[in-house]
């Protein structure tokens, strides 16, 4: 029997959304693919009304259930896979995928890990820095002719993808770690390797973007990350004999 993406451990995450409206009508499509888990990250004291318009009544008691935090950051880190949506593509850019694709690999993913859909800004999307967080880059192709589309619609268009999927194999992926251990993890490689001058102190963050990508195909669990972090403590240990 095909086995589909576990919707209950599946949150739309919506980074500093402009308008209360696009809350509404996002809370509306995410429920009509069987997502009701939405999380806002802003400190805009959104108008109520607005959203509930919006979402209509028959989204009303997901609209009651939004969480709502003010670092994004922290809004991430009870996630272990997170897939960040963004509009814009290039050399400079990590490689993305297709709604279509990203919900087939969650089909597997969902079974045991809390996953994190996060969208950014109507206007601005998701940063660089941002987009960091993400485990796996979306894009949404669209025409040439005509680029943008709405909050609400992107949301829709990533939910149906996920609702629809499903795999030929009940084959599930392991518990994943959690963004806060992995951004832990990150700021601990980020510290020793800049004792060690593995990385260069005048632009760290470059070299760090290229570690992150690398270790977030990984996938790594709790347990691997505690590993790597306890082998930064030996090395920095290490270091600090060698140089006291």
């Amino acid at each position: 029997m095909a086995a589909g993406v576990l919707l209950e451990n599946v949150t739309v995450v919506l980074n500093r959304p402009k308008y209360p409206g696009n809350i509404g009508s996002a809370a509306r499509c995410a429920k009509n693919m069987g997502v009701e888990n939405i999380l806002v990250v802003s400190d805009i004291d959104y108008d109520q009304e607005k959203i509930r318009q919006m979402s209509t009544h028959l989204a009303s008691d997901v609209v009651d259930r939004i969480r709502y935090e003010r670092d994004l950051g922290k809004a991430l880190s009870g996630f272990q896979y997170i897939v960040a949506t963004t509009a814009r593509v290039g050399r400079a850019r990590p490689a993305f995928q297709t709604p279509r694709e990203a919900a087939a690999k969650l089909v597997e993913i969902s079974q045991k890990n809390r996953v994190a859909l996060l969208f950014g800004s109507e206007d601005a999307g998701l940063t660089n820095e941002e987009l960091r967080y993400g485990h796996l880059l979306v894009h949404i192709p669209v025409s040439e002719r005509f680029r943008s589309i709405n909050l609400s619609h992107a949301v829709m268009i990533l939910c149906y993808e996920i609702f629809t999927a499903a795999s030929e194999k009940r084959t599930f992926a392991p518990r994943l770690a959690t963004a806060g251990e992995l951004e832990g993890m990150y700021g601990h490689i980020k510290e020793v390797s800049l004792r060690i001058g593995f990385i260069n102190p005048q632009n760290p963050e470059y070299w760090m973007t290229s570690i992150r990508r690398f270790l977030s195909r990984v996938e790594l669990r709790s347990r691997e990350v505690k590993i790597i972090r306890g082998f930064c403590r030996q090395l920095d240990w290490f270091c600090g004999k060698q140089n006291p």
